[in-house]
């Protein structure tokens, strides 16, 4: 069977690399145009892009896939398959149709949930307890196409949006090498998706969302700390300079206490309440969080600890946007 592969992020490697090694013909690997990183605007290929010519691979990027001449490109491989991993582009119904076997996709939750851009980070912020890949037969809904297969990934206590990426890029490639057979010997079994999905919309993740509003409660500003790191990370701002937080935890004990009750009496949201060698405790909507370890605009990364022997901060110090503080 002959295959297109289309991806573009470090998650969509993994799958890639599964297919090579379990011997499938990969025709093509489409990809997003290489972009300019770095102070010198160096142009640097997308990891995808760094796997395919690891395994000498026919490589194309086009600007935009709806391009007629991308098109009449794809018509000349006919594919029996694509294959979708985090692409980054709007796949028209023009390639949709194209294959036999229809386009497939690895989507990083556990459908119909967390449908859109950003489900990794999304379930680590929302505090779900397991998450998961779907391959799914794409249509021109947004992540609504028919499942064929899934696989129940946990989530630790302490993941990150980083780990969790991780364990479902690996998921998700060992799920489609498993899936492929089953799809191209007519076994496959398709199944609907409702038409509404039992959480919002995943949508992009920006860096404005990381920004941390201590009215929230510890326990969702500890997710919201995890989920977002390594990218864009949590973060604060501590005399008017951003403060990333990398790590916290909600305080020992504290975690149910409610605005008024007497550990919070005289302590807005915001307001850091102690210092110690554990960490920063701020004072939230309800409880209190501890920032365990930040990195200060211009400064390393670095454990609270280390961060408060090098900066003078005292409990009655105020976190938070300049401008509400």
């Amino acid at each position: 069977m002959k295959i297109v592969f289309m991806g573009t992020p470090d998650f969509a490697v993994a799958p890639l690399h599964a297919m090579v090694e379990a011997g499938y013909e990969v025709a093509a690997v489409i990809t997003q145009p290489d972009k300019p990183k770095g102070r010198g605007k160096t142009l640097m290929p997308t990891p995808v892009k760094e796997e395919a010519l690891k395994h000498g691979l026919t490589v194309y990027q086009p600007i935009k896939v709806r391009d007629p001449e991308f098109l009449s490109l794809l018509k000349e491989l006919d594919p029996d398959i694509i294959v979708v991993a985090a692409f980054g582009q709007i796949i028209p119904s023009a390639i949709l149709d194209l294959p036999r076997f229809g386009c497939i996709n690895i989507h990083a939750s556990l459908l119909p949930k967390y449908r859109g851009a950003a489900p990794i980070q999304q379930a680590v912020i929302d505090g779900e307890k397991e998450s998961g890949v779907t391959i799914m037969k794409m249509s021109t809904g947004l992540d609504t196409g028919d499942m064929i297969a899934k696989a129940v990934v946990p989530l630790s206590t302490d993941e990150t949006g980083g780990s969790l990426f991780d364990k479902l890029a690996s998921a998700g490639a060992e799920l489609l090498v498993k899936t492929l057979p089953s799809i191209f010997d007519g076994t496959a079994v398709y199944e609907k998706q409702p038409e509404e999905s039992p959480t919002p919309y995943a949508a992009m993740i920006t860096k404005q969302m990381g920004l941390m509003d201590f009215t929230n409660s510890a326990e969702k500003l500890e997710r919201l700390v995890r989920g977002l790191n390594p990218w864009p990370s949590a973060y604060t701002y501590l005399n008017g300079k951003t403060l990333k937080v990398w790590k916290s935890r909600v305080g020992a004990g504290e975690a149910d206490a409610e605005p008024g009750s007497a550990e919070l009496d005289s302590a807005e949201p915001g307001t850091v309440t102690a210092i110690d060698k554990e960490g920063i405790h701020v004072a939230c909507g309800q409880g209190v969080l501890v920032l365990t370890e930040v990195q200060l605009e211009g400064k390393k990364r670095m454990d609270a600890d280390a961060f408060l022997r090098g900066y003078s901060l005292q409990p009655g110090g105020k976190l938070g946007n300049p401008a509400s503080v």
